[in-house]
């Protein structure tokens, strides 16, 4: 995969892009990440690349002019098809919430360019002209979108084939089956009289699914139960989530 970043700030990605599995990725030519400084492509003499907002208002607004000659040349370096329009995300608190499934929808991608706002943000006109997807990794305000984008590539990378040692590495993954992960034990199976669950330590891997499935559930309740309306439950995860909401309701009192 290509991951083409235009940003003023590309130096913020070098840092946290360059390591663990993402590094691994890169050397294994799995992902390709190129940063490139919208500023570059100024036509201003002093490289401006914000102005006033019309209408008037707090802060300043990225213009057009430079965003638009930065795109024109990451298209060009993509060798796309005559007529064939790259997919361009754009990180902005106003965008639609990313989860693992559009994570997913987005691995399959064989190039992405992405945009990093700033100030208070782009011209419309580039949201309109080239933009393809919105994207917010939450409902709070950051600096700019570098850090969205990390965020992205770093769930992106990872589903890519090749990445992890073996698929079920993400796919036991919370949000990848719609629920928070089971919890996770290693040696010793005795830590200071703290014990490790024994259906964990019985070989029984019948068992052991059973027991993870139902820590999963149990904790998709307790901590996110609206992820559960999205999630197709058997009977006996339907009982067994009963079975908590009484407990749940009993001890209340």
């Amino acid at each position: 995969m290509i991951i083409k970043i235009m940003t003023l700030f590309p130096e913020m990605f070098t840092g946290p892009l360059s390591n663990s599995i993402i590094l691994r990725a890169k050397e294994k030519n799995i992902i390709d990440l190129e940063y490139i400084n919208i500023r570059d492509f100024s036509d201003n003499k002093h490289k401006k690349v914000d102005d006033y907002p019309y209408g008037g208002g707090p802060g300043m607004v990225m213009t057009p002019q430079p965003i638009f000659d930065c795109y024109k040349h990451v298209v060009d370096t993509l060798g796309l098809k005559e007529n064939e329009k790259p997919k361009v995300v754009y990180l902005s608190p106003k965008g639609k919430v990313f989860n693992q499934g559009m994570a997913v929808e987005l691995s399959m991608e064989k190039s992405i360019i992405m945009l990093c706002g700033h100030y208070e943000g782009v011209d419309q006109r580039v949201i309109d002209e080239i933009v393809t997807d919105e994207i917010s990794i939450g409902d709070y305000v950051l600096t700019g979108g570098e850090i969205p984008a990390m965020v992205l590539i770093d769930s992106i990378t990872r589903l890519l084939p090749g990445v992890l040692s073996q698929s079920q590495c993400y796919k036991d993954e919370t949000f990848y089956s719609g629920l928070l992960e089971y919890p996770q034990y290693t040696r010793p199976a005795n830590f200071r009289g703290l014990r490790v669950p024994d259906t964990l330590i019985s070989g029984n891997h019948k068992k052991i699914n059973e027991w993870r499935r139902r820590e999963s559930l149990k904790l998709t309740y307790k901590r996110r139960p609206e992820l559960l309306k999205n999630i197709e439950l058997t009977d006996g995860d339907k009982e067994f989530l009963n079975s908590v909401k009484e407990d749940s309701s009993q001890a209340k009192y």
